[in-house]
């Protein structure tokens, strides 16, 4: 097998994606897994560095082959997933594992990996603080930025299935506690 995994999850918006960044720029001996995905890339996405981009029939092919450890339907027709071929990358490479992934995602893995993960939920301080940073990003329509609010609505209620909460009300302390966390899980 291999290192160990930390798994970050999050409602979409809730800071999970700086919370890793700056925890990779730390000495935690982690690499990011990058999540295969079958939308459109973002402007200024690369493949194999911010996702691995598929289209829908090569994703389900995938799956039909069972090369996730974990994948999930997140919107109608929007596929992503946790390649095994990445997880067995980042091992070799002597490293630990980094998961950015939404809630559902983050329990599955926390599932596969049990006591071999800390599984870290970042808690939005408000839905209405939520919303708000996400019209800031202006990369989505109103009728999607309405969609991920009601899906990250249902859930903060999956919050205390996780290992650890941490409340992103002040980031700098959102990213010492849960590097502090992550420490103390790998030592």
């Amino acid at each position: 097998m291999g290192g160990k995994c930390i798994i970050v999850s999050a409602p979409s918006g809730a800071g999970k994606t700086t919370i890793v960044k700056y925890l990779l720029s730390q000495d935690l001996n982690l690499a990011f897994s990058i999540s295969a995905t079958n939308r459109v890339p973002r402007e200024g996405e690369k493949n194999g560095v911010d996702y691995h981009f598929f289209d829908t029939k090569t994703f389900k092919e995938k799956i039909k082959n069972n090369e996730f450890v974990e994948w999930e339907e997140v919107y109608p027709d929007q596929f992503y997933g946790t390649l095994n071929s990445e997880i067995a990358r980042i091992w070799q490479l002597g490293n630990h594992v980094i998961f950015d992934v939404d809630v559902v995602g983050g329990l599955n893995l926390k599932k596969h990996f049990k006591e071999n993960a800390l599984a870290l939920f970042i808690m939005p301080p408000s839905v209405d603080e939520l919303k708000n940073r996400l019209q800031s990003r202006a990369s989505e329509s109103a009728e999607k930025i309405n969609l991920r609010v009601s899906k990250a609505e249902a859930e903060l209620a999956y919050a205390d299935q996780f290992d650890k909460v941490i409340i992103n009300d002040d980031l700098a302390q959102a990213k010492e506690a849960t590097k502090q966390m992550i420490t103390d899980f790998l030592s």
